[in-house]
């Protein structure tokens, strides 16, 4: 089908692209990627009344390196996340996660913002940002403003994003040394979207396990931390017995639907499966 008509605006600058969000009209879409907006205008399932494309603000790519953090900027491409020295250094569960996102025609297009503030619960970046405990840097007209991944993903495909604003960066905080990470991912044919998913980090001491932060991809309307596992964690001998026993805690608090790909029942049994093998691998075991 062919999208119902719209104006389309293509600014250079994060303050223009806000001005053009606040002119725009009542309805108004920002194009990152487009690999999620494209499909559903030419279904009509969405009309807005004005794109706001956002391909040619420099300033919003790139990864960055700041203090204790590494900033990407929100129209970093999937393939450029990839190849990202920093990313691998000091969160290489974002690169692990962003490696199965769609296909090499997809990864060269879509962005690592605009995967997030599309919000949906079974794409593979928002369980990530959770589980590395990611802050959301949001600009408006009025400034700018920093939000927790915990506070950022508000319900489905709904996010802390207000009328006007945008996501311009995501911070992560820099995890070496004793940390260790690792994304698990099961979905039905190569190149879907997650049935179930796990993004493990987990931090070891003296063969114990210190810390642990474990995100859930596609089990309720919003990705979710995995806050029984994390308590079962902490302080711990670094097992694989003791990992089995904490996964088992994996579906409590959350509400996973049933669909053509899944029965609830069936996601519950896979994050308590996915949690074991992420957290074993995270943990070095």
């Amino acid at each position: 089908m062919i999208p119902a008509p719209f104006a389309y605006a293509r600014p250079t600058t994060v303050d223009e692209a806000l001005e053009a969000v606040a002119s725009g009209g009542e309805d108004v879409k920002i194009l990152a990627g487009g690999q999620s907006l494209i499909p559903v205008m030419r279904l009509r399932l969405a009309a807005p009344e004005t794109v706001v494309d956002l391909t040619r603000v420099a300033e919003l790519r790139g990864v960055r390196e700041e203090e204790d953090a590494i900033v990407i900027g929100a129209m970093t491409t999937h393939s450029d996340v990839l190849s990202d020295p920093l990313i691998a250094r000091y969160a290489p569960l974002i690169a692990e996660a962003t490696g199965t996102v769609a296909d090499r025609q997809v990864r060269h297009r879509g962005t690592f913002g605009g995967a997030l503030a599309h919000a949906d619960p079974a794409g593979d970046l928002p369980a990530v940002a959770l589980a590395l405990d990611a802050e959301f840097v949001i600009a408006g007209l009025q400034g700018r403003r920093t939000v927790p991944a915990t506070e950022f993903f508000v319900d489905y495909l709904t996010t802390a994003l207000e009328e006007g604003e945008l996501l311009v960066e995501v911070r992560v905080p820099k995890l070496g040394g004793t940390w260790g990470m690792r994304y698990e991912k099961f979905n039905r044919v190569a190149q879907a979207w997650s049935i179930v998913a796990v993004a493990a980090v987990v931090r070891r001491e003296e063969g114990r396990i210190a810390e642990a932060r474990i995100g859930l991809t596609n089990m309720g309307p919003t990705p979710l931390r995995a806050h029984a596992v994390e308590a079962a964690l902490v302080d711990v001998e670094a097992t694989g017995e003791a990992v089995a026993a904490a996964a088992e805690h994996a579906a409590e608090g959350t509400s996973p639907s049933s669909d053509l790909n899944a029965q609830a029942d069936y996601r519950q049994h896979l994050a308590t499966v996915l949690t074991r093998r992420a957290v074993t691998v995270a943990a070095g075991l």
